[in-house]
């Protein structure tokens, strides 16, 4: 077998498989984190993790690359995807690059700690290391329309924080508890993976956010730049990325699985919810101005 054959032949086989190409797998997680509403779901450790299994399983790959673009969510579904990608690093012995995009805040940074190095743009924005949860109440507007609420519980505070009744001190407290505990976690994780690089100020831990460039000082990142151009700058201009794009069957193309008539009455019982939560998701994203 001639050279010149050898050379024409390699140049047809994917990037990946090539021995003269240094492939780069790169995962792009993007969204509020965990569910949006009752007919719509955001990032999930189920639904990002074929992606992930994906991505570390390219033996040649040196590092794996994520792209995270998220305002936070779910506490639960966030921590979940961080113990995946830990997971996966130590089990196939890979570098882990996280490059932030508009923002990585709240859960989104909860995720952005699985990176061994993180990067940032300049006007990026990260940290929000705290807890919230927020709602609506709604008992003076069922007043005002003449619907009485009746609630039946085994369990004195089965019906906690009904959004149709009015607030009880001990069920705020009880609330603040559970969001101390869930804070402590979170401070906890910053420590243990972003160690002595965080910056010696009582602001960290407070919720605040800030942008790459004050990241930076903070030690909540470790570099202003993009992706692209580090791992060029580390691997060489022949350096390629592939994106590890999520798989989607038929019925995800439509929208969903259920028969047609099942679908129309599921939104129309949850037409309100469905819109609150598309209030709530926005409002996530607008409170980092985008």
């Amino acid at each position: 077998m001639s050279q010149d054959w050898k050379q024409w032949a390699a140049k047809l086989l994917p990037e990946r498989f090539r021995r003269d190409r240094i492939v780069v797998p790169v995962v792009r997680l993007s969204g509020v984190i965990g569910a949006v509403s009752p007919l719509r779901t955001g990032m999930t450790l189920g639904g990002v993790a074929p992606q992930l299994a994906r991505a570390f399983a390219m033996k040649r790959a040196p590092v794996v690359a994520i792209l995270i673009n998220s305002p936070g969510g779910s506490p639960v579904q966030s921590h979940q995807i961080f113990k995946r990608i830990r997971a996966l690093a130590e089990e196939h012995k890979k570098e882990v690059v996280v490059a932030v995009e508009d923002v990585a805040a709240s859960g989104g940074y909860m995720i952005a700690l699985a990176g061994d190095v993180v990067i940032a743009d300049q006007s990026s924005i990260v940290g929000s290391i705290g807890v919230v949860s927020a709602g609506f109440g709604f008992e003076k507007l069922i007043e005002k329309i003449g619907v009485e609420r009746r609630v039946y519980t085994a369990g004195e505070s089965k019906a906690m924080l009904d959004p149709f009744k009015p607030e009880k001190e001990s069920d705020i407290q009880h609330l603040k508890s559970l969001q101390r505990d869930v804070h402590d976690m979170f401070i906890e994780l910053v420590r243990s993976r972003r160690g002595e690089r965080l910056a010696d100020d009582p602001t960290l831990f407070s919720g605040a956010f800030w942008s790459g460039t004050r990241g930076l000082e903070l030690g909540l990142v470790d570099r202003i730049g993009d992706l692209r151009s580090y791992l060029r700058g580390r691997f060489g201009d022949t350096m390629r990325m592939a994106l590890i794009a999520p798989k989607r069957g038929v019925l995800a193309r439509f929208g969903g699985g259920g028969a047609g008539g099942l679908a129309s009455a599921a939104i129309a019982a949850n037409m309100m919810e469905g819109a609150l939560s598309t209030l709530e998701e926005r409002a996530l994203w607008s409170r980092f101005g985008l």
